[in-house]
């Protein structure tokens, strides 16, 4: 096994600069998700530490190799792709074989690490199959399966579960998870769902326009996020932002209502409330004029807006909650709960 360094990494095509000096250390056995909207240079950044993308400047160590200059094969990596890309021709057996074939490994031992990952997968019923014959989640596993067979040092996953529906993601998400951990291999894995990525990483690297805007555990990113782009991309429902003015330890909304919670910040803020973090209280001062109510079961989404004013807010209610469009309901947040950036960085600001 084996841990990766980023330094000082770009990447430009041209004169276009898609990667910004990413900097990152993954430790030996970590599960890092790389996260971000679509165009962010997620993949690339991937595929860079595969060796299908060059390096424009900077360094990537595999271990205590600079493999910058290092063809793919050289890397001691194994990639699973969002494409399955299985040969379709060949059992499943076959395809999970190939690549230790090409290697020249010999034929028992072949035999001995396929079975082995066919055991892990739970997909021995399968070996013989065609990949025509198995379903998505199957396929997926056998690309797994051909990952695990390399005892690779690095395990890289560009968006493997893209292709499966919501249900399946949720299940074989956690597969990939006690994967993981049972093998103990280093692994990065790139998707471009807040969710998925929370659930699976020991840490995000939360990618915006090809900048890294914060690196830290899911709970660090969640708690105390660094920019307005990460506290309105990691949570579900997303942050509600409110413009408001700081002074004196009070916090003035938009609409004139002012909240205690500023701390020592002062001048024209931005104040992120979490929906969940929305109390319904008689006597609270954030009050909310009702538009609609989306029932999940389990709880109850509030869209609506800030009373006097057009600012849009949502608020996460327990049970069932339903109350007439137009009529106003009341709110109260902890201080600690709030979180306060800077309208012309977008960088938190410490209370």
């Amino acid at each position: 096994m084996a841990s990766i360094t980023l330094k000082d990494l770009v990447k430009a095509y041209g004169d276009t600069e898609v990667l910004h000096h990413v900097e990152g250390q993954i430790s030996d056995g970590e599960f890092v998700v790389i996260v971000g909207p679509s165009g962010c240079g997620k993949s690339t950044l991937l595929r860079m530490v595969a060796g299908l993308e060059t390096v424009t400047s900077g360094d990537i160590s595999i271990g205590d190799r600079v493999v910058n200059q290092l063809e793919p094969a050289d890397r001691d990596i194994a990639m699973v792709f969002q494409n399955y890309a299985l040969y379709p021709h060949m059992s499943v057996r076959q395809n999970m074989a190939y690549g230790l074939k090409i290697r020249n490994i010999s034929k028992d031992e072949i035999a001995a690490r396929v079975e082995e990952a066919a055991d892990i997968l739970e997909i021995r019923d399968y070996l013989d199959r065609k990949p025509r014959q198995l379903s998505g989640g199957q396929r997926q596993r056998v690309a797994m399966g051909r990952a695990i067979v390399r005892d690779p040092q690095v395990f890289l996953f560009d968006e493997p579960l893209s292709n499966l529906d919501a249900k399946l993601r949720v299940q074989m998400r956690l597969e990939i998870r006690k994967l993981q951990q049972r093998l103990g291999v280093t692994s990065i894995y790139v998707t471009h769902d807040q969710v998925e990525a929370m659930t699976l990483g020991d840490r995000l690297m939360v990618l915006n326009g090809g900048y890294v805007e914060q690196f830290g555990t899911p709970i660090e990113l969640y708690d105390r996020p660094a920019t307005l782009f990460v506290a309105g991309f990691i949570g579900s429902p997303a942050m509600n932002f409110l413009p408001a003015t700081a002074s004196a330890g009070q916090l003035t909304l938009g609409n004139g209502v002012a909240i205690t919670g500023a701390g020592a910040a002062s001048g024209t803020v931005i104040v992120g409330l979490r929906p969940e973090h929305l109390q319904a209280d008689a006597k609270g001062d954030i009050r909310i004029t009702v538009g609609l109510f989306e029932h999940l079961g389990a709880n109850t989404l509030l869209h609506g807006t800030l009373e006097g004013s057009e600012t849009e807010i949502v608020a996460s209610l327990p049970g069932h909650v339903t109350a007439k469009a137009g009529s106003v309901m009341a709110f109260k947040i902890a201080d600690e709960l709030l979180h306060l950036f800077d309208p012309d960085t977008g960088k938190r600001i410490e209370t």
